[in-house]
């Protein structure tokens, strides 16, 4: 065997040196990797924790969806099977004897995918007298029904002063 004869004070230096070697390896290969797995976790946690979160979100908001989706189902089965905008304008005006000053009702295609789409139709008035207006535009909202008044324009007519032109674009879903 080698035997390497060395003073006292190298002996010394060659144990501090060994020893702080070994603590560093000791540090760098067992303590150190210990506390970032530990800490790794604890992020790991907290990003879990966070999508728990969302994921409860998401289920109040999807459980709203839901409820939303089922009473606009009642709704459109209250109004039954062969319901459908144009024939309920031509009633309201009819109900509201406007049917003769209805000068153009144009239709738009259905809009939307899903369950439900969106049913638009445009209808112009022209000659009314501001009480017959308001007569009309209550009878046609009805938001219990799903019949809402999407946009509404009133002009002046130009033909007789006091009356008015009213275009109306109803949307309801089919």
């Amino acid at each position: 065997m080698l035997q390497i004869k060395l003073a006292k004070r190298e002996k010394y230096i060659v144990i501090i040196s060994v020893s702080i070697l070994v603590l560093f390896l000791i540090a760098n290969f067992l303590v150190l990797p210990f506390f970032k797995a530990k800490d790794r976790l604890k992020k790991g946690i907290v990003a879990k924790d966070a999508e728990m979160t969302e994921i409860a979100t998401l289920g109040t908001v999807y459980k709203e969806y839901q409820k939303s989706a089922e009473e606009i189902s009642r709704a459109m089965a209250r109004r039954g099977k062969g319901f459908t905008l144009m024939a309920y304008l031509d009633n309201a005006a009819g109900d509201t004897d406007l049917k003769d000053f209805i000068k153009n009702v144009n239709p738009s295609p259905l809009k939307g995918t899903g369950a439900f789409k969106e049913s638009d139709v445009e209808i112009k008035l022209e000659g009314i007298n501001p009480s017959q207006m308001v007569k009309f535009l209550y009878r046609i909202e009805k938001p219990d029904d799903l019949i809402f008044i999407k946009r509404i324009s009133v002009t002046d007519n130009k033909k007789q002063e006091g009356y008015l032109d009213l275009t109306i674009q109803v949307m309801t879903y089919e």
